[in-house]
C-alpha cells in the first residue's frame, strides 16, 4: 500500500517532539518507504530498510528507530521477538513499536493460524490488545515501554530522556505578564530578554546559564547573567511569578506521582533540568516524592475522587463523572490530574479525543471523540476509549456508524473560561433553557431524541442560534 500522509506512529513521534530536526530517523521494515519520503521532503534525515521493497539498503543505527506495524505480520513468534530485538539494537535514543489491535479484525481475516489470522489474500496478521503489546515488548526487551497511543509504544534507551519526555506531558505554559508597560533597559534589549521570560513561563523558575542560548550576549550587555535576570524581575508581575511557580510545582508533583508507573528514577538519573526544578520547588527530592505518593494513592480513594470532582471549577459534573474538554485538563484539581494521568500512562495519547470523562464511582477514565465539537451546537460522539485502571485494560467503541449516537449539551461547562467560543456556547444554552428544551433530560441525550424535541417546539438550529422551524407543527 502507498500512502500520501505519515503513519500514525510517526505522527505521534512528531507530536511528542521526539522526532525533531537534528535527529536521525530509521524505519526498520519500511514497506514502500512512504514515511521516509514524506520526512525527507520536510528536511529530516530519514532512511529505512525493508526485506522486500528496500533490500539493497542495510539496517543502521539512528536516534529514532520505527518498527511500524511489522511484528503483527510475522507468523513465527520467535522471529517476531528477534525482529523486535534487532530494531532495539539500532535505536540510540527511542524505539517506536506499533501493531494492529484486536478491534481492527474484520471479515477479511478468514481463518485462525497459530496466534493470528490468515487473510483472504493469504497474508498473516497477529492482532494485539493494547496492554498485551506493552507486556510483550517489556518481556522481550527487559525494558519498560511508555504508551504513546493505542497500539503504539516508545522504548527509551536512557532514563533521563524518558523522564524529560514524561515531564513535558504534564507541564503547562503560562504567560508571565509585564508589571511595567515600559522599561528603558528592557525595551532596549527586548530580543535578548524575552526568551528569559518565556523560559520562566515554561519552567516556573529562573534559568541556569546552561539553559540559555544567548548567555554570552546577555553578559556582554548586562555584565553578568544575574544583572540581566534582575531587569526581568523588575518588569514582571510578582503575582504572575507566584502563580507560575505554584502551577509548575503541581505539574512536577503530577509527573513524579505518575513516574511510579515506569519506575521512578533515582536522583542521579534525573535530567539536569528536572533536578533544578526539584531544587526550586521542594526541600529535597525525597520530600517531593513523598508528596507525590500521597497524591497518587489518593486516586484510589473514591471519596477523595468525588470531593475533588465537586471542587473542580471547570468541567460538567454528572452523578457518575466529571466531563472536561481536553484543553482544560490543567485546570482541574491536582488529584484529578493524576487520576487522568494514570489512564494516560496506560493508553498514551488518544489523538481523536477532545473530551475526557473522569468516572466518580469506579476507577475508569474515558476518552471521548466529538469531531464537530467546535462547530456543531450538539456534537455527536464518534468513538470512545475506556481505560479500566484496576484491570489495566483498554477498550475502544465506535459510534460514528450508528444511526442515533449520543450528543452533548451545555458545551460551555466542558471548557475553561478562557476558551474562545465559551460565551457563544453559553448563550445557546441559556436560550434552550428558557424554552424548556432541557425539561425532559432522559429524551434529549441522543441525536434523534433531540431532533424530536426541537420539532415539537417548532424550532431549528442555525449554527449556535435557535430559530423558528420552516415546518411548524400544527
Amino acid at each position: 500500500m502507498r500512502r500520501d500522509n505519515l503513519s500514525r506512529p510517526v505522527r505521534l513521534a512528531l507530536l511528542h517532539e521526539l522526532l525533531r530536526p537534528g535527529r536521525t530517523f530509521f524505519d526498520y521494515g519500511c514497506g514502500r518507504a512512504d514515511d521516509i519520503r514524506i520526512l525527507g521532503l520536510e528536511g529530516f534525515d530519514a532512511d529505512g530498510w525493508d526485506p522486500h521493497h528496500r533490500a539493497s539498503t542495510s539496517p543502521k543505527s539512528a536516534d529514532i528507530v520505527n518498527l511500524g506495524y511489522v511484528v503483527n505480520v510475522i507468523e513465527d513468534s520467535r522471529e517476531r521477538s528477534a525482529t523486535l530485538k534487532q530494531a532495539w539494537a539500532l535505536a540510540q535514543s527511542v524505539l517506536v513499536v506499533s501493531a494492529r489491535l484486536v478491534d481492527e479484525r474484520d471479515e477479511a481475516h478468514v481463518a485462525p493460524l497459530h496466534d493470528g489470522w490468515v487473510t483472504r489474500r493469504g497474508t498473516f496478521q497477529k492482532f494485539y490488545s493494547h496492554d498485551e503489546l506493552g507486556g510483550w515488548i517489556e518481556a522481550t526487551l527487559a525494558a519498560a515501554p511508555v504508551a504513546a497511543g493505542l497500539g503504539v509504544y516508545y522504548v527509551f534507551r536512557d532514563v533521563a530522556d524518558r523522564e524529560s519526555y514524561l515531564a513535558s506531558r504534564f507541564r503547562r505554559h503560562t504567560s508571565v505578564q509585564r508589571r511595567r508597560a515600559t522599561d528603558e533597559a528592557f525595551e532596549r534589549h527586548r530580543d535578548l530578554l524575552q526568551p528569559v521570560i518565556d523560559f520562566i513561563g515554561n519552567r516556573g523558575r529562573l534559568p541556569d546559564a546552561t539553559e540559555l542560548q544567548a548567555v554570552d550576549q546577555l553578559e556582554e550587555v548586562f555584565g553578568t547573567l544575574k544583572r540581566a535576570l534582575r531587569v526581568v524581575s523588575a518588569v514582571t508581575d510578582d503575582d504572575a511569578w507566584t502563580r507560575v511557580k505554584r502551577e509548575r510545582t503541581v505539574d512536577l508533583l503530577v509527573h513524579l506521582a505518575l513516574a511510579r508507573f515506569h519506575g521512578r528514577p533515582r536522583w542521579s538519573e534525573l535530567p539536569d533540568a528536572l533536578q533544578r526544578d526539584v531544587r526550586a520547588f521542594f526541600p529535597s527530592y525525597v520530600k517531593a516524592c513523598e508528596q507525590a505518593d500521597k497524591l497518587l494513592f489518593a486516586t484510589g480513594n473514591r471519596d477523595a475522587v468525588r470531593l475533588a470532582a465537586r471542587a473542580s471549577t471547570v468541567g460538567k459534573l454528572t452523578p457518575n463523572g466529571l466531563y472536561i474538554h481536553i484543553s482544560a485538563l490543567h485546570e482541574v484539581p491536582a488529584l484529578m490530574r493524576v487520576y487522568e494521568g494514570c489512564a494516560r500512562a496506560l493508553v498514551g495519547t488518544v489523538e481523536e479525543a477532545n473530551v475526557v470523562k473522569l468516572h466518580r464511582d469506579e476507577a475508569v477514565v474515558s476518552y471521548l471523540a466529538y469531531p464537530t465539537f467546535e462547530n456543531d451546537p450538539h456534537p455527536a460522539l464518534d468513538q470512545s476509549v475506556v481505560c479500566d485502571l484496576v484491570g489495566q485494560r483498554v477498550s475502544l467503541s465506535r459510534f460514528g456508524n450508528r444511526s442515533n449516537p449520543p450528543i452533548l449539551h451545555r458545551k460551555e461547562l466542558f471548557v475553561a473560561d478562557s476558551y474562545p467560543s465559551r460565551q457563544k456556547f453559553a448563550r445557546l444554552t441559556a436560550a434552550e433553557e428558557r424554552l424548556g428544551l432541557y425539561d425532559e433530560p432522559s429524551t434529549i441525550g441522543t441525536r434523534d431524541g433531540w431532533a424530536s424535541t426541537l420539532d415539537r417546539q417548532g424550532l431549528a438550529l442555525r449554527g449556535h442560534r435557535l430559530v423558528r422551524s420552516e415546518r411548524l407543527q400544527p
